[in-house]
């Protein structure tokens, strides 16, 4: 590091030299230190109480004082006025035609890359983006981490501004593009990115390069350590910046990792973060209409809550997915008769659980639907008639069922439902044993469902 001390803070002539003598050094980065004093003029400078109230009119003119201000409020001098237009307007409009030249040159020479640098910084799509995305049958069965590995194969050839990676936990979060370079010095064209092991930096790094503009970016670590990552997922958030965070290991199901690892609080914490879009996929088919709505939203931050253990593909969602998935929760099991007797509600892994009870409670003359949700948001975004048409309110009878706390859930259960949830820290054992133990078993939901009067 070249490290460069600035002793007075209001030495602009200092400041200047030392942002030169960053920019001459070509070897390594540097640090500029600037030692400045707090509200520097009021008379409560140094102090932080500047910091937290107005200076009120008193201070305002003492500052003014210090300053050898005497121009009237809202006065723009005119050498401060003629400086920014020589230096910002004038400079800029002349940097800006050169830059325009360039391009086209550029666009001469080369016409294709260069449509795809201008589709990319226009936010646009290419045509026929998501037509190799991976579909899945009945009968298959894998974890929705792998199946979002395989969208990202799909989707890194088909949108040339895709790139990510992780937070050195590529291996677990299936974030590596197999075809593509990994981008470091001296390979900038590289689409494999190693943020090294700090979640909040790779959010952060990931919401510059997405403000930058011309690019997609996503980032992935496990699910549990969401907690890393929450400030700058915020300021995600507040940004409107459509960054795509590939979180895994979704639930107790990491079973021998233990409670460190195993996310119990999280789900809930990021549905209710504003303006955050989070999904957690029930199977393949899913994952895809996921991955398509995080490509496609423009507005917000999506993310994408995926397991480590196998989800078999559910009937219907092969075809269906897409469009259901769009409209965060939807019947994916009809009752047999017209009007359930009860709703078995449902996601990510669970969806499969709530389905296998449904076919037991069918055995028992208990005619139920099972609903997959796994979008709040994006159900909440929904008309009154189609929420409705999925939880309809005379049926009273629900259990919700999802491995994590069941904060949030009274929404969709109301005051006769269950929840078949976790309200404490996880177990360090086989996934598979953990869930049983947890109550996640066919059952205990048919069980749940009939005690309900």
């Amino acid at each position: 590091w070249q490290h460069i001390l600035v002793e007075d803070g209001n030495d602009l002539e200092a400041i200047s030299k030392a942002i030169d003598e960053a920019k001459a050094e070509s070897d390594k980065p540097t640090l500029i230190e600037i030692k400045t004093v707090i509200g520097y003029g009021a008379p409560n400078q140094g102090t932080s109480t500047v910091h937290g109230a107005p200076i009120g009119a008193e201070g305002i003119s003492a500052a003014k004082a210090i300053y050898g201000w005497e121009y009237p409020e809202f006065t723009v001098p005119e050498e401060v006025a003629a400086r920014f237009k020589e230096t910002m307007i004038d400079e800029g409009q002349k940097a800006e035609a050169a830059w325009n030249e360039t391009f086209r040159a550029y666009e001469a020479a080369y016409p294709e890359l260069a449509a795809q640098f201008k589709q990319a910084f226009a936010g646009e799509l290419p045509a026929d983006w998501d037509a190799a995305l991976p579909s899945y049958e009945v009968g298959s069965s894998q974890a929705s981490r792998v199946s979002s590995k395989e969208m990202i194969q799909a989707l890194s050839k088909a949108v040339p501004s895709l790139w990510g990676g992780s937070a050195d936990l590529s291996g677990s979060n299936n974030t590596m593009v197999a075809a593509e370079k990994d981008f470091e010095p001296g390979q900038y064209e590289g689409r494999n990115i190693w943020f090294g092991v700090r979640e909040f930096a790779m959010a952060a790094a990931m919401n510059g390069i997405q403000l930058h503009g011309g690019t997609r970016i996503y980032g992935g670590t496990f699910f549990v350590f969401v907690d890393y990552l929450r400030p700058a997922v915020r300021l995600s958030a507040i940004q409107h910046a459509p960054v795509i965070y590939v979180l895994t290991h979704d639930s107790v199901a990491v079973g021998e990792d233990g409670p460190t690892h195993e996310p119990i609080e999280q789900l809930a914490s990021v549905r209710c973060m504003p303006n955050v879009q989070v999904i957690r996929p029930a199977d393949g088919n899913e994952t895809r209409a996921a991955w398509k709505l995080a490509m496609t939203t423009t507005d917000k931050p999506t993310v994408l809550v995926l397991s480590r253990q196998n989800l078999p593909v559910i009937e219907g969602t092969q075809t269906g997915a897409d469009e259901n998935v769009a409209k965060g929760g939807y019947v994916i099991s009809k009752q047999a008769g017209e009007t359930p007797a009860g709703i078995l509600i449902a996601t990510g892994s669970e969806v499969n659980l709530a389905v296998q009870a449904q076919a037991k409670l069918a055995e028992e003359g208990i005619d139920v639907s099972v609903v997959s949700l796994p979008s709040f948001d994006l159900f909440e975004a929904q008309s009154s008639e189609y929420k409705e048409s999925v939880l309809p309110k005379a049926v009273k009878k629900r259990v919700a069922i999802e491995a994590a706390s069941p904060f949030g859930w009274e929404r969709y259960t109301g005051c006769h439902g269950k929840v078949i949830a976790i309200d404490h820290f996880g177990a360090s054992a086989p996934g598979d044993k953990v869930l049983a133990e947890f109550g996640f078993s066919v059952e205990n939901v048919v069980n749940t469902f009939k005690s309900i009067d």
